[in-house]
């Protein structure tokens, strides 16, 4: 499963990143895939216009926000599993260059 959302998610990326996306994404856990292919569905789902910088922190604030899952208990020092993925997330939008929004998007938007 994990081969396969590496592979998925690099197809989001432009060609010239992919190498640097997968060495990233390799580095990363099965739920942690998951929880950037959830948002990258998301974001097909309910695509919208404005400024892409707000669009990204409103898109992962929704997102998050109906997570479906508790934060664990917060300890000291340490980020919960929930805002570390959200570091995940933006961290590889970042580096793939997808300003928070995936291609299919963007491309959708311009047709509209």
């Amino acid at each position: 499963m994990k081969s396969a959302l590496v592979n998925a998610l690099c197809a989001w990326v432009d060609e010239r990143r992919r190498k640097k996306a997968r060495r990233f994404l390799e580095g990363l856990s099965a739920d942690e895939l998951q929880h950037i292919a959830d948002f990258l569905g998301a974001c097909l789902l309910e695509s919208s216009g404005g400024n892409a910088c707000a669009q990204l922190e409103e898109a992962i604030a929704r997102f998050e926000a109906l997570g479906g899952q508790a934060p664990p208990p917060p300890r000291y020092g340490t980020l919960n599993d929930r805002e570390h993925k959200a570091i995940l997330l933006a961290e590889f939008l970042h580096r793939c260059e997808l300003n928070g929004l995936p291609p299919a998007v963007r491309a959708s938007r311009g047709a509209a």
